[in-house]
Formats: C-alpha cells, sequence, structure tokens
C-alpha cells in the first residue's frame, strides 16, 4: 500500500477516527460474508487486513505527526526564549517602553513584596489546601518559589500547546479511567499498538524538553564566555537573563504538568504528592528499584532541568563573587595610615586583673575589636543584597554552599595576596599588633560566617583549612605571644557575640544553621542578653525568633501544679475563676508581675532591644 496514503490526516483524532471506521467495517463484513474462510480457500492462509496491510501505515503517519508537532513545540519555544532574551536586552538600553514584568527581572524584591488580586485563590476562604486541586497555584504560591511573571508566562504558554498535542493524541489511546471492552468477534484489537503510541509520546516529549535545554545551555556558555572578560557585570542585562533561563529550567518542572503527563502517562497526578505515613515512607525506601520506569525516565528530565538550574545560578554566582570580591581585596591592600584608620570601627576596653611576681594582683586594661572592619561588613551586606535580590529563598541549597566557597577562596586569597607584600616590599607601612588583631578579627569571623554548613555539618566536626591557618599564624606572629594568649579567651568570646548579633542580620548568607544559636554555659549570665530578647510567651508573635527562659517555663509548670493541688476538685465550671471574661488576659498580666524575665506586654522588653 502506499505510504503516503494518510498524507492528508493533519490530527490524531482524524487518524483514530479512520481507524475506528476500518475496525467496524471489517469487524461487521467479516461476521456476514465469512471472510476468513474465504482468504484460506483463495490464498491458504489467513489473511489480517490490519495488521498485515493498515497497521504500520498509521503508526507511520503517527509518528511523522507526533515529530512534527513536538518539533514545532520546541521551535516556538525558542522562539519565545529569544523573544524574552531580547526583551531583557533591550531593558539595559534605556527603553521606556520595558514592560513591568522585565522589571520583575531584574529585581525580584519589586515582585516579592508587591501585592496583587491574584495572590490569593477566588476560593481560598472555604476550600482548604489539601482539597485544593494540584494545578491551582496562587500568586503567593508563586512569590514563594520565586517564580517571575514572565517565567510563568513561558510555562503556560509551554503547557497548553503540550496539553493540546496531549488531547489530540490521547483520541488514539483507549481512556485508562474504563477501557472498552474488546468484542468477541472483533476484526482486530484497535489499540494494540497503544504501548508503541505511549513509547513514541515520551521519546518525543523528552526530545522536545532535551532542545528546549540544549537552546538555555549554548545561550548559558555564550552569556559566561562574555562576562568573564568584564568587571562591572553585577547589574548587566547578561546576568539579568542568565537569571530568567534559571529560574525557567528551575519551573519547567513544576508549572508544566502536562510534560509529566506526557512522560508518565498519568492524567491528574499531582507533581507533589500527599504526605505519607512514617511507615510507607520507610518502606519505600527500600524498593527505589522497582519504582515504574516512566517514573524513573521522568525523574530523569527533572534532573536535567534542575542541573541546568544550577548551571546558570552559577553563572550568576561566580560574577557576583568576583565583582564584590575584587572590591574587598581593593580595600584591604590599602595600606596608608589614612585607609587603615578609616576602616577601623568599635574595640572595647575590658579590665583583667593579672599576677606579679609577687604575688599579688594589678588591674590592666586591654582594647580588643568588637565589630568587623567596614569594608568587611560592606562586603556581607551586598553578598545578602544580591542574593535577596533574585529571591535568595528559592535558590537551590547547593548555590548557595558553592557562592559561599567562593567568596572564602577569594577572600583567603586576598589575605594571602596581603602577606605575600607585606613580605616583600620594604619600607611598606608595618602592620601593627592593632591592625594584626583587627585582621585576625575579620578573618576568624568571616570564615565562621562563609563556611559552608553542608557535609560538614552532618558530620558534626569540619577539617580546618589549611590556607585560613596560614593566614591565620601569619597575622598571630605579628602580635606579642604574651598578649596573645592574654587576649585569645576574649577574643573568642567576642568573635561567639558577634556571630549570633549577625546571625539573623545577614539572613541567608550564615545559613539556617547558624541562626538562633543557643547560648553556651561558657557565657557570663550576669551579662546584658542584647542579642536577642527573651520572651516569656510566644503566644502572641508565634513566627518572630524569640526564645523562651527556662527558669520562666518551669516556674509556669510549677505554678500550674500547684494550683491544681489546692483548687477542690468539685469545683463546678460556673464557679470556675478561670472562665469568666478576660480571665486568661488578667492572668497573663498578673504572672507578668515577676521580674525575673522580660515580659511581651511591657515596655521594658521593646526596650531591651535598643541596647
Amino acid at each position: 500500500m502506499q505510504p503516503n496514503l494518510l498524507m492528508y490526516v493533519k490530527s490524531m483524532k482524524a487518524l483514530a477516527a479512520i481507524r475506528d471506521a476500518v475496525w467496524d467495517l471489517l469487524t461487521h463484513e467479516a461476521a456476514s460474508h465469512s471472510w476468513d474462510v474465504i482468504c484460506r480457500r483463495l490464498l491458504e492462509q489467513p489473511l489480517s487486513f490490519w495488521e498485515d496491510m493498515m497497521q504500520q501505515l498509521f503508526l507511520d503517519r503517527l509518528q511523522t505527526l507526533t515529530r512534527e508537532g513536538f518539533d514545532s513545540i520546541a521551535s516556538s519555544c525558542e522562539e519565545l526564549l529569544a523573544s524574552a532574551l531580547q526583551e531583557l536586552e533591550g531593558s539595559g538600553s534605556g527603553s521606556s517602553a520595558c514592560s513591568k514584568h522585565v522589571h520583575y527581572e531584574q529585581n525580584m524584591c519589586l515582585f516579592l513584596w508587591s501585592e496583587s488580586a491574584g495572590d490569593l485563590p477566588p476560593d481560598a476562604a472555604w476550600v482548604t489546601v489539601a482539597n485544593r486541586a494540584p494545578a491551582a497555584g496562587s500568586g503567593l504560591s508563586m512569590k514563594a518559589r520565586a517564580v517571575s511573571p514572565c517565567v510563568q508566562g513561558f510555562c503556560s504558554a509551554l503547557d497548553a500547546k503540550l496539553k493540546v498535542k496531549l488531547d489530540d493524541l490521547l483520541a488514539y489511546l483507549p481512556s485508562e479511567e474504563s477501557p472498552p471492552p474488546q468484542a468477541k468477534n472483533s476484526a482486530f484489537d484497535r489499540y494494540a499498538d497503544a504501548g508503541t503510541v505511549r513509547d513514541l509520546l515520551r521519546a518525543q516529549s523528552a526530545v522536545c524538553i532535551g532542545r528546549i535545554t540544549g537552546r538555555i545551555q549554548a545561550e548559558l556558555r555564550s552569556i559566561e564566555e562574555a562576562v568573564q572578560g568584564q568587571q562591572a557585570v553585577r547589574s548587566g542585562v547578561q546576568l539579568h537573563a542568565v537569571l530568567f533561563m534559571a529560574r525557567l529550567c528551575q519551573s519547567l518542572g513544576e508549572l508544566c504538568p502536562h510534560l509529566k503527563q506526557c512522560i508518565v502517562g498519568k492524567p491528574g497526578s499531582p507533581e507533589k504528592p500527599a504526605r505519607e505515613p512514617r511507615a510507607l515512607k520507610k518502606a519505600a525506601k527500600g524498593k527505589g528499584q522497582d519504582a515504574a520506569p516512566t517514573q524513573a525516565e521522568w525523574q530523569e528530565v527533572r534532573e536535567m532541568l534542575l542541573q541546568q538550574s544550577v548551571q546558570g545560578y552559577r553563572v550568576w554566582s561566580a560574577a557576583l563573587v568576583k565583582v564584590l570580591t575584587q572590591r574587598f581585596a581593593q580595600s584591604l591592600l590599602l595600606d596608608d595610615a589614612g585607609s587603615v584608620l578609616a576602616t577601623a570601627t568599635s574595640w572595647d576596653e575590658l579590665e583583667i586583673q593579672e599576677e606579679t611576681e609577687s604575688g599579688g594582683s594589678i588591674t590592666s586594661t586591654i582594647r580588643l575589636p568588637t565589630q568587623p572592619s567596614w569594608y568587611v561588613q560592606s562586603f556581607l551586606f551586598s553578598l545578602c543584597q544580591e542574593i535577596n535580590r533574585v529571591g535568595g529563598h528559592a535558590l537551590p541549597k547547593v548555590t548557595l554552599q558553592e557562592m559561599l566557597r567562593s567568596c572564602m577562596a577569594h577572600v583567603v586569597a586576598a589575605y594571602e595576596q596581603l602577606a605575600g607584600e607585606q613580605q616583600r616590599k620594604e619600607g611598606a607601612f608595618p602592620v601593627t599588633q592593632n591592625r594584626a588583631l583587627q585582621l585576625l578579627y575579620d578573618l576568624r569571623y568571616l570564615s565562621l560566617v562563609l563556611t559552608a554548613k553542608g557535609e560538614e555539618g552532618k558530620s558534626g566536626r569540619s577539617k580546618p583549612d589549611s590556607r585560613i591557618e596560614k593566614v591565620t599564624d601569619y597575622l598571630e606572629g605579628l602580635i606579642d605571644p604574651f598578649d596573645l594568649d592574654v587576649f585569645t579567651p576574649h577574643l573568642n568570646s567576642n568573635l561567639t557575640r558577634l556571630v549570633q548579633r549577625t546571625s539573623v542580620l545577614f539572613g541567608l548568607v550564615t545559613g539556617t544553621e547558624n541562626q538562633f544559636t543557643s547560648r553556651s554555659n561558657a557565657v557570663n549570665s550576669q551579662e546584658a542578653h542584647n542579642i536577642l530578647p527573651l520572651a516569656s510567651s510566644q503566644i502572641r508573635f508565634g513566627l518572630l525568633p524569640l526564645s523562651m527562659t527556662s527558669n520562666r517555663k518551669a516556674k509556669l509548670t510549677r505554678s500550674v501544679q500547684t494550683k491544681a493541688q489546692a483548687d477542690p476538685p468539685a469545683l463546678s465550671r460556673a464557679e470556675d475563676p478561670m472562665t469568666h471574661a478576660g480571665s486568661l488576659f488578667r492572668q497573663l498580666v498578673s504572672e507578668e508581675d515577676d521580674t525575673s524575665a522580660p515580659s511581651l506586654f511591657k515596655l521594658g522588653w521593646l526596650s531591651s532591644m535598643t541596647k
């Protein structure tokens, strides 16, 4: 039969209609005319009209239509990507016609902190999150994942095209909910090639998404080569395009449910499954090899998209770290007296008791740094500012860890350059003991803040960096050994206090592992707690990082137990004073009269924040 017999059939639905018509005709004609008996007598063998003459013809046309359809989807997505990148490039030239959504790509904070009518779904008041459709994402959920409107539009366009193609192809397949029963006298099995069609759909979907990611990879490679030789790329349009493509790859697997349906083949399956019991989760861990091949293929596609997203974020972070660390090194290497004094910050005076040779004691005053240098604070603040500008709460954890490691490596390289120049130059401005103390304080503080708590945090014991140890030994060699022994415990105390104070201030840079660190027993309990105010109750501000005092909780527990023992068990509900209106508030106020801990209901608690 001619291979171009079905060349004018342009859709799967039409192809399925022709197949069903052939099936209906052959079924009725075979039953009424006994074609099977006639073919055996004439040809001396059975003749299957569908399997021998028509089935491969239909499969070839189906393959052609599927390939052309997904090629068209990939081409349109490439054009849409090129248009978005061109629009981002036009925004950098100062064009006034730039849309508001493009500004969101340049500064994600403008999108995250803006209010719109679609932040909450219209049925948010009476439909719980568990009962809501998986595809019904609100504006707040998009902001929580840092998905910009441009990325949402791209994913919506791709998902709509995939839905049209999938609906057309599903007409050729049996319904998964209620497959039609096979007739006894059927001429042939209409859905015998359903598995082949699903494999074809899965393969073409993977090829389509591979073309899109390949185009993104090529764009990222060209931008990476372009920004390597530039100095000020932090505000350039190249990095805006890089961030757009990184967010796009990060969101394609979540915002395109029909892409997953094309590969997995189960309509309506949510991307994030419901929470399973703990026992089922443990049992599922040992059955990872028994997962469906389609699920494994979908995971491969997701991994490919996420790896491409991480690569995009890596290009952005490398350019950002390069600019910030160059500015840091420039300030660090200034060796004139005016620059050293300009970067100096707060020092603290401490009185210590020292024993004399005769057994007496004398009081001496020492001065130690309590804050890092200005360029250190500026470096950390700029780093946090840039991370928050791109929606740092949604950045991959590996990206943040790589960024912190890269920052620390560049910082140590700058200190090594400082040590090398001091040793090579003759007549250079000498590093005094006070400056060496400040440099040592800055380096140790940066190593505490920028140390990634990934694999090291799990083991509980981090390996010391040999480069940091060498620079530390060099700086300690510039300090008098006797003074260093006296200064070290107080310097460590200042460092611990400073890290606790700035753990929340610097946000994502310090990592969640370093935030809300409990005070160690070594800290003097009599000194004022001006790191985070201790609250005696968390009933009103549950989301604030306030810690409860242990003695307060113990006292409340003892008071409740004492009251329960003192009250008669036969007290009726009407006579219970706790059931009266306002009794809870009066109880809290009466309990807050105790001055052993600050209170949420007193102005003294607020004033402690300014100490």
